[in-house]
């Protein structure tokens, strides 16, 4: 991975030491990793399935296939493009398919890597692949909060 993932300037962590987190730099592994994913986490909470869906896959693209990096990024890609399927298609079964490969992705990430409650995703997923509706008003938390995007979000995603 290349030193453009470390952005020092990115915030720590609102509480724990979460995977990524390193106590002793008072720095994120990968600072682009963290700030993807607050937007994408963001995103997603205000409903905006297709923003968080760029916000992981642009992230995506600076790692390696085989890193916990990108599994978790490409699972979670998946994770919102099925959420698109579900509410803006009504496409229970394409939500399902992209599901079982986020739940893929994600099997072995640590649960609590960048501040995500990745153990809460993999829960609601698997429970989604039976029944869909559990999916409407689910929230991502990250740093056992659920934040939501603002109007100042999108200048991410114009970035």
């Amino acid at each position: 991975m290349d030193d453009h993932t470390h952005d020092p300037t990115v915030a720590p962590p609102l509480s724990g030491e979460p995977t990524g987190w390193n106590p002793q730099t008072g720095h994120w592994e990968h600072g682009t990793l963290r700030l993807a994913t607050l937007y994408g986490v963001r995103f997603y909470n205000a409903g905006e399935y297709h923003a968080s869906h760029d916000c992981f896959e642009d992230e995506w693209y600076n790692y390696g296939s085989g890193t916990t990096e990108s599994a978790f990024l490409h699972g979670m890609v998946q994770v919102a493009a099925g959420a698109y399927k579900h509410f803006d298609f009504e496409n229970d079964d394409g939500m399902r398919s992209l599901f079982e490969t986020a739940l893929q992705y994600l099997h072995g990430v640590p649960e609590d890597f960048y501040g995500v409650d990745v153990a809460d995703i993999r829960s609601t997923l698997q429970e989604a692949l039976t029944e869909p509706t559990v999916i409407e008003g689910w929230q991502l938390r990250v740093d056992g909060e659920t934040p939501t995007a603002q109007e100042s979000d999108r200048q991410y995603l114009d970035g």
